[in-house]
Order: C-alpha cells, then structure tokens, then sequence
C-alpha cells in the first residue's frame, strides 16, 4: 500500500468530511476514494470516519491519525523541497580554489558575494595555485576553481572568462617610468620577476613567449610567490614584472605603466569536472566569480564556449574559510 497517498486522501476527507467534496477536491471519482479509505482503516486496525450518520464525522482514532498524518505530509513535502534543492546545488559544500594572487579586495568581494546568496550552501575556499586545482579537479578533490589560461580542459567544464591586461612594474627611478606605456622590447636588458611557474606553466610559458616574440629577452627570470617580495625586488632594481596594476599603484616606491599594443593579456575562467559527477553549484560560483572579477577597471568579462548554468535568480551561500594551502 502507498502510505503516503492513503494519507493524503484520509486529510482531504477529514478536512471536507464529505466523501465526494474530497473526491472532487484530489480529481478522482468518490468509489476509489471510499475504497482507499477503507483499506487505510484495515490496515491500521482502526476505524477512521463515523458513517452511521447522515453527516460523516472523525473518530476517536480518526482524530489521533489527522495531526500525525498532516506532519508526516509536511515532512514529506520538507524532504522533495531539500532534495530539489540539493539536486540544484543549494545546498551542501562546494570546495572552491582560488589562485594565490587574488588580491584582498577581489577576495573579499567575492566572499561577500557569496555570503550575500542562498544560505544552504557553504563555500569551502581555498588558495590553490592553477597547476594544483586542476590536479585536484582531476582526482575529485575539489568540485570547481578559477584558473589562468592556457589550460588542458579536455576533462573540464569551463565558465565565462575574463581578461585582464597587464602592465609593467618599474622601479621609480627608472627612466621609462617617465613615458605613459612601455613597449617590451623597451625592456631589454632588465632581469624578469615572475611567480614560479609552478603555479601556472601555461600562462608562465606564454609570457615568456611574447616577451620574446615582441623584442624582450630578459637577463634573468627571478621567481616571487608572494606580490609584496615581487614588488620589493622590483623597487630594489632587481628587475622589473608584470601586473594588471591595482596592486602595485598602491606602493610608492614602484611606478606601473601600461604596456604598448596590450600584448600580455591572462584569462581566468572558473572550471569544473566534465560528468554527471560534477557539482551542480559549479557553473553558478563560476558566473559569480566572473561577475566579481569584472569589476577590476583592467578586466572584461569573455563569455567562453560551453553549457550555460541554468536560469534562475542568484543562490544564496554560506562561506566555510580554509587555511591557504
């Protein structure tokens, strides 16, 4: 017997106690009704409705079942509402990475951001470099990240892209800090500081190509992890580096020019796994993190090739803050 369909035709009757109002009310002809009822009485072992007069009136029993009968229905109606909700990505943890040079404010905005959405759902956010989300995309340990192109995305999904464009960080002293924008072959005998290619070998190897293509060679390629070392060895004449320029306007000793013809160009995309394994919030904390991204001057949302998230209003989420790994 299906209980729970039993059930519901029991409150319509007790709510109506009208055979055929409840008939009409749930779109069914009254026999199957009445029928349904009564194998419900049978197998609970209790009679349920007093028919013995014209006016159909709940027993003692009937009385008992009603209240217990209308939660189970709210439970039951409770559990689809979560399960859609799972089924959509509201709800659960969504393990996200993000490169280690996010800066404070696009952190923080993001963060809001996703404060700001459906609070079922936690954000686990981690700082994980390009190489190592896309490791860990691959191994199922995390369901999405944002990377710097160029990447292998045969097993990926990718979101809307968003290009920023960098400039060249100068010492103060430096005579091209006195011309508006830099060409690189302008940069010629300068030493390079640059984050470890380990982070993100496509988008390393693709700076050093169009340094070369476009005249500049450097004398010595210098590695920073960290954006304030970058910017020290920099103002320390150790070189000179890339960046899309909010960060290093805000230091004194260094001077950020634009770079002639835009050559250097990153895309960051958000990625998830190919499959039916993938987490269904994926798609939507990648529209979302392209939203926040986009509103650096330097950056323009790119909308990549790929299935679209699904319509719908903005989720709201929770946010679950990992040490940096």
């Amino acid at each position: 017997m299906d209980l729970l369909r039993h059930l519901r035709i029991f409150v319509a009757v007790a709510d109506e106690l009208h055979f055929s109002r409840a008939a009409d009310r749930l779109g069914m002809a009254q026999p199957p009704l009445s029928q349904a009822v009564r194998r419900l009485e049978k197998d609970l072992g209790a009679a349920l409705f007093d028919r013995s007069r014209r006016q159909v009136r709940l027993t003692a029993a009937g009385l008992v079942l009603l209240d217990e009968a209308r939660e189970l229905l709210s439970r039951e109606e409770r559990l689809r509402t979560l399960a859609r909700r799972a089924g959509d990505g509201g709800l659960g943890t969504l393990r996200a990475g993000v490169p280690p040079d996010t800066t404070v404010s696009t952190l923080s905005a993001l963060l809001s951001a996703c404060a700001g959405h459906s609070p079922g759902l936690s954000v686990d956010l981690r700082e994980i470099t390009t190489e190592e989300q896309l490791r860990l995309l691959a191994s199922g340990g995390l369901d999405v990240g944002l990377v710097h192109q160029p990447v292998d995305a045969t097993e990926l999904r990718l979101g809307p892209e968003v290009r920023a464009e960098f400039g060249v960080v100068l010492p103060r002293t430096s005579p091209l800090a006195r011309i508006p924008e830099v060409a690189l072959a302008e940069l010629s005998g300068h030493d390079l500081v640059l984050f470890p290619r380990a982070q993100a070998p496509g988008w390393y190897d693709r700076i050093l190509a169009t340094c070369r293509t476009e005249g500049f060679v450097p004398g010595r390629v210098r590695h920073a992890s960290n954006p304030e070392f970058l910017l020290a060895l920099v103002h320390a004449g150790h070189g000179v580096a890339f960046d899309q320029g909010p960060v290093a306007r805000k230091e004194p000793r260094v001077l950020w020019r634009p770079l002639a013809g835009r050559p250097l160009t990153r895309l960051t995309t958000g990625a998830w796994p190919a499959g039916r394994s993938a987490h269904p919030a994926a798609p939507h904390f990648a529209e979302l993190a392209a939203d926040v991204l986009a509103r650096d001057r330097s950056a323009t949302p790119h909308r990549a090739a790929g299935p679209r998230p699904p319509d719908g209003p903005p989720r709201p989420w929770s946010v679950v803050y990992d040490e940096p790994r």
